[in-house]
Parts: C-alpha cells; sequence; structure tokens
C-alpha cells in the first residue's frame, strides 16, 4: 500500500541540460571503466603468474617439527589449530575453542522503497510519478527515519544496542609452529554456534533476551517481531584441521615473495594437499577476475547511455519516437561498451600477455567489421534514376 505519492513535472529544457551534464559524467565513467579492466587484466595476470611460480617452488613438510633447512622456502604444512585459552564474548556469555568468534546482529526496521514511473508528454517534458512505500526487514545497521518521505508514521530507533563484533584468537599454535595474525584471519570455514543457555550472561541480557532457534532474541515474540527488536547469532571457526602454504620464518610464516613482487599465502580448513590449494587460489582469481570484467562492462554500457541520452531527450518531443529512439540508443550504447571491452581487454593481454591479446584482438576486429557490413547491408540504397523517354518520331 502506497505511504506518499509525489509527482514532478520537467521541460524540455530542464531535461535537455540534465541529459548533457549526465553525457559529460558519462564520458568520466568511460574512462574509469577503461582504467578498470585494463589494471583488471593486469592483476589477473600477475597473480597467475605468483600462484604458478608458488606451485612449483612448494615444499610439503610435516607440522610437528621446525626443520631449519626449510628456513624462508616455501612450504604446504597439514596440521591442527590450538589457542592457549577458549574465546569468550562476555556480553552473552559465550566460551568456546576456535579460532574466531563471530557476533552477528540486526534489528528489526522501517525501510523506504521508493519505485519511479515516467510518463512522456508531447513536447519533450515529462511526468515523474514516486511511490514511497515502507517495508519492514531486518537490517545490520541502524537505517536512518529521518531522512524517509514520511518519517512521523515509521520511526526506527537511533542506535542498536548489540553490534557485529569478531573476536580472534591472539596466540594459535599449528603444530610445532605459531600463526601469525593475518593468516589466522584468513582461515574460512565458519560455522554457526547455537546458544543454548544465558546464565553466563551480563544482567542486562539475562533481564531482556530470549532464547530463539540457537540465537538469542531481545522483543516480545520473536514469530511477531515488532520495530526496534534484536536478534543475535554466533558463528566460529573451530579449532583444529588447517592447512598451510607460506614461507618458512623460524617456528612462524609470513607471506612469500614472488619474482613479480606478489605474494603467497593461503590458509583453508581441513586437510588439503598443496595441488589442491593452489587449483582453489586460480578459481578464486579467475571468479574475481570474471566478476569485474561483468561489472566493468555493464558499467561502460550505463555510460554510453548516458552519452547517448541528449539524442533520446530531444526525440521525446514525440513520446512515441522517444521511446523508440531511447531503445536503439541502449542497443547502441551495450554494442558500442562490448567493442570498448573487446578492445581494452585485448590491449590489456597483449601488454600481459601478447599471443593471446593478439588473437582476442583480432576477433574483436572481426566481430566490429561485420556489425559495421550488416549495418551498412540494411541501409536502403537510393531508388535507380528513371530511364530517359524516348526521342519523339
Amino acid at each position: 500500500m502506497s505511504d506518499y505519492v509525489e509527482v514532478t513535472r520537467r521541460g524540455l529544457g530542464s531535461r535537455g541540460k540534465d541529459s548533457l551534464g549526465g553525457a559529460l559524467f558519462g564520458v568520466l565513467l568511460v574512462i574509469v571503466g577503461t582504467i578498470l579492466l585494463f589494471w583488471n587484466e593486469g592483476r589477473a595476470v600477475k597473480r597467475y603468474k605468483d600462484l604458478k611460480e608458488g606451485a612449483g617452488a612448494v615444499v610439503s613438510i610435516p607440522s610437528d617439527k621446525v626443520d631449519p633447512e626449510m628456513e624462508g622456502k616455501l612450504v604446504h604444512l597439514t596440521g591442527e589449530t590450538k589457542t592457549g585459552a577458549p574465546l569468550q564474548d562476555a556480553t552473552f556469555g559465550i566460551t568456546v575453542p576456535a579460532v574466531r568468534l563471530i557476533r552477528e546482529a540486526e534489528m528489526f526496521q522501517w525501510v523506504e522503497v521508493v519505485r519511479t514511473e515516467t510518463k512522456n508528454k508531447v513536447g519533450g517534458g515529462t511526468e515523474e510519478i514516486k511511490t514511497y512505500s515502507y517495508e519492514k526487514e531486518w537490517r545490520d545497521s541502524p537505517v536512518d527515519s529521518t531522512r524517509f518521505k514520511v518519517a512521523g508514521d515509521h520511526r526506527n530507533p537511533t542506535e542498536m544496542k548489540y553490534r557485529d563484533e569478531t573476536v580472534t584468537a591472539q596466540e594459535v599454535t599449528f603444530g610445532a609452529f605459531t600463526l601469525p595474525s593475518f593468516l589466522v584471519s584468513k582461515i574460512g570455514g565458519a560455522r554457526p554456534l547455537a546458544v543454548d543457555t544465558l546464565e553466563n550472561a551480563a544482567e542486562e541480557v539475562r533481564a531482556t533476551a530470549k532464547l530463539d532457534n540457537g540465537g538469542v532474541y531481545f522483543g516480545n515474540d520473536p514469530k511477531s517481531p515488532a520495530i526496534g527488536d534484536l536478534r543475535v547469532r554466533f558463528l566460529s571457526v573451530p579449532t583444529g584441521p588447517a592447512s598451510v602454504v607460506a614461507q618458512q620464518s623460524g617456528n612462524t610464516f609470513v607471506s612469500y615473495r614472488t619474482k613479480t613482487g606478489g605474494s603467497v599465502d593461503l590458509p583453508e580448513p581441513g586437510h588439503v594437499n598443496a595441488a589442491d590449494m593452489f587449483q582453489m587460489a586460480q578459481d578464486r582469481n579467475k571468479m574475481l577476475t570474471w566478476a569485474i570484467r561483468v561489472g566493468g562492462f555493464f558499467l561502460l554500457g550505463m555510460a554510453f547511455s548516458m552519452i547517448l541520452r541528449p539524442i533520446a531527450v530531444l526525440a521525446s518531443i514525440l513520446p512515441f519516437l522517444g521511446r523508440l529512439v531511447g531503445t536503439g540508443t541502449t542497443i547502441v550504447a551495450f554494442l558500442l561498451a562490448g567493442i570498448v571491452w573487446g578492445l581494452t581487454v585485448s590491449f590489456a593481454w597483449i601488454f600481459y600477455r601478447p599471443v593471446l591479446g593478439i588473437i582476442i584482438l583480432v576477433v574483436t576486429v572481426f566481430l566490429l567489421v561485420l556489425v559495421v557490413k550488416r549495418v551498412r547491408r540494411a541501409a536502403p540504397s537510393a531508388p535507380p534514376l528513371p530511364a530517359s523517354p524516348p526521342p519523339l518520331a
């Protein structure tokens, strides 16, 4: 149900001025997107080489003793993580033998949802209809309700009594070794930790909280939450089996420095062999690379759409023509984005890996030529001139 509707009417001149400003910003986004894509390809290749070098240099050793001959070398170990004392969250009375103890807190709040509908008018003007509605959601940080369009009936608490918090073990042993904090913070495998009692919690928690499905709830009824109710869940990275790839330094570890100036340090939960650890790292590198590639493509698409928008605004003098031109400029924008994306990635690979880069460039140029030929073929040709009439007898 709508809480508030706002209608804004704008003329062609105002829209045209804004679209020109947006076009300039679009040019800036094209530059940013191109730089981002070029940097990403270099980062991906460098990380690939770092991991490949590491995979060729790593030596698997036992974790139950420190071998001085391995000093300064990239080593792989499997073993058991242990801590000198269990981790605690004193507020909630949680004590657990773990590498990390994670508290996640959420508050039930009002959230403003804005839906916008734009109608083109004859003459190039628009009528923008914004509908403000309000929904209740769990959020991990306070939502500022004073900024709502309709703030009076939708007020959120300004603070959360309990917030997210992570406790990390200060001293973690790994067989005969001690894990440095930078490796401890990277160990994954967090598991839900059920809270079954509040006997050791702070008095304020005991007086106001209740247990709910393995977590802690602040409010009257977990099945019917009210604005301001809090729920807290816990996760832990338990002590136990783990695997590490890093450079041995005495009885601890440091990041291994590669020939390209990169670094290799890979912690994993469980007993994992060296080959699998490097393959998992390569897979993560590929996922990140493609995530940035896809994001860069859509960034370029948005940028070119902004650059071409003044054309659609000018055509919107007639609403149906504006819609038609707007669709066309969007298609052209993403075609241009694809071309710039392909050229940027190609030149980046030529810079970092010449053979593959040239192949990608050739394919991109081929596609560009194909598009140009198709456009020319689809363009209507001029009608032939009529033949001269026969001379009169």
